[in-house]
């Protein structure tokens, strides 16, 4: 394990891996590297680039700093990117891309950015979250009351409820109740885009790299019209939409798209995955 100083103080724990271009893997909420998808794209990715994987703070191996805000969390992403050398590609999936694209926002270090299905709600294709959300479960986690946080975001995400029922009594239960606590990080991370209203152009003006916004050919419509409305008020981005993929995306059909949108050609030999570009 790696360790960071980030600008408040906070220790990021990282792992860093092979060799090239330094890339870094933004975990979704509940997630760190050593519990979510990150690990096992990691592995197809570090022939290519140097891989850096970490634990959001107040997961895994990551110290936490009161109070929380977006900002702190961005400037723990710019502390990794120095440690990579002062510029970095950046990958982000779930909430994780949504806190990517703050830092893209932000970081004039972040080269190219990638983004899988950041959930964001903009129009009748999903209802908007209700406006006590955040504060429900902010008061939750005031009174560790863990498990109920965890239920109230799967039942809100859509998670029917004998999953949610089933899942109390297997080994994965224990390991969501450790970072329940930091959900209310990931709310507030896409806190308006959350409301049911238009994405802004003006609100993410200065991503101006590289930006690619992909989506799973079977994820919900809501989730196919957001990464597209996305990709068309970013200024320099293209909507990819992966087929037969759902939010539970393969990381054996993903990892292709990325090297190819990363680095482009590998030893000077094309690398392109078959997939579908929309711009419709």
């Amino acid at each position: 394990m790696n360790t960071v100083q980030s600008k408040d103080g906070t220790t990021i724990a990282f792992d860093r891996s092979g060799a090239g271009p330094a890339l870094v893997l933004v975990d979704g909420a509940l997630c760190h590297r050593r519990f979510g998808p990150m690990r096992s794209m990691a592995k197809l990715l570090k022939p290519h680039f140097t891989v850096f994987t970490f634990d959001r703070r107040g997961r895994g191996e990551s110290t936490n700093t009161t109070p929380y805000s977006v900002d702190r969390e961005v400037e723990d992403i710019a502390a990794l990117v120095q440690e990579a050398g002062g510029s970095a590609y950046v990958f982000g999936t779930s909430s994780g891309a949504a806190l990517a694209l703050e830092a893209a926002a932000r970081l004039n270090s972040i080269k190219k950015l990638a983004l899988y299905e950041a959930p964001f709600f903009f129009d009748e294709a999903h209802p908007p979250r209700p406006d006590d959300y955040l504060a429900k479960m902010t008061a939750l986690i005031e009174v560790d009351r863990r498990a109920d946080a965890l239920k109230l975001f799967m039942r809100t995400v859509g998670t029917p409820a004998i999953f949610v029922n089933l899942m109390r009594f297997t080994p994965i239960w224990p390991k969501l109740k450790r970072v329940a606590h930091t959900l209310p990080y990931d709310l507030t991370i896409l806190s308006d885009t959350r409301a049911g209203r238009p994405l802004s152009r003006e609100r993410w003006a200065s991503v101006t790299m590289p930006v690619l916004a992909a989506v799973g050919g079977k994820s919900p419509l809501w989730w196919q019209k957001a990464m597209r409305e996305l990709s068309d008020v970013l200024p320099n981005a293209q909507h990819l939409m992966l087929p037969g993929q759902t939010h539970m995306v393969k990381a054996s059909v993903l990892v292709p798209v990325l090297v190819n949108f990363f680095a482009n050609s590998i030893n000077g030999r094309s690398n392109v995955l078959t997939y579908q570009v929309s711009r419709n």
